[in-house]
């Protein structure tokens, strides 16, 4: 790793502070089949983990020559957050992590590919958005989505802090990609109920990513070791 003090952890939302992932694939499925499109969440997760709305009509056009319309998006957006109301829970130990990083003067962030509304949905009903308001950043706000690097970069360049000073932490191929092309330092996340599939943990050993971990206490750690080694101790 670069010795590089971290100043800022920029967090995905989706998989990452909230364990979305599955509920989202499982509803996307469902909705893909009113299309006749026929995808196990396996597959799904393939195409469209980590990717914006925008992405996801992109590829079932060109891959099924099937038009996603708004009212068909506006159906499953409502079917997803009355899900999301009734069932999203946080990653474990997601909000001691990041009290912890604040305490060391470690700035915090959200960049994700969903909408900001979704966003601040996950956030409430999981009891994170006083933790992490107003530092929201979506998709929606740049002009490429992951694995383009504009999202993480805008997100940088809005807090004040240098790429090189930043830590990313995705669950998704996409977003790793889009951290390396930022000029961040990524680590992998994969505690998410969605990360067992064969397929996800093979591409994210392709991207080679700073670290990897499936239990969010230790991102803690790992800051902190970047930041100043002496404030480890054996305990």
């Amino acid at each position: 790793m670069d010795p590089q003090p971290i100043r800022l952890v920029i967090f995905d939302c989706d998989g990452v502070l909230v364990d979305s992932e599955g509920i989202a694939l499982e509803v996307l499925v469902e909705a893909l089949a009113e299309k006749s499109i026929s995808l196990t969440t396996g597959e799904a997760a393939d195409r469209f983990l980590g990717r914006s709305l925008g992405s996801l009509t992109d590829v079932v056009r060109s891959e099924f020559g099937v038009e996603i319309d708004p009212p068909f998006l506006a159906g499953m957006r409502e079917v997803l957050y009355a899900r999301f109301r009734a069932e999203l829970k946080p990653l474990p130990g997601v909000a001691a992590v990041i009290d912890g990083l604040k305490a060391t003067d470690v700035d915090c962030c959200v960049a994700s590919s969903s909408q900001r509304e979704r966003i601040e949905l996950s956030l409430s009903v999981t009891g994170l958005l006083p933790r992490l308001a107003p530092h929201i950043f979506s998709a929606t706000m740049v002009k490429n989505g992951k694995p383009a690097p504009d999202l993480f970069l805008h997100a940088a360049a809005a807090m004040g802090v240098a790429p090189e000073s930043c830590l990313v932490i995705e669950d998704s191929p996409a977003g790793i990609s889009a951290a390396r092309a930022a000029g961040m330092k990524v680590v992998a996340f994969t505690g998410g109920s969605h990360t067992h599939h064969a397929s996800y943990g093979q591409a994210l050993a392709l991207l080679e990513p700073d670290a990897q971990f499936d239990a969010m206490e230790n991102l803690l750690h790992f800051v902190l070791g970047v930041r100043r080694p002496e404030d480890l101790t054996d305990a």
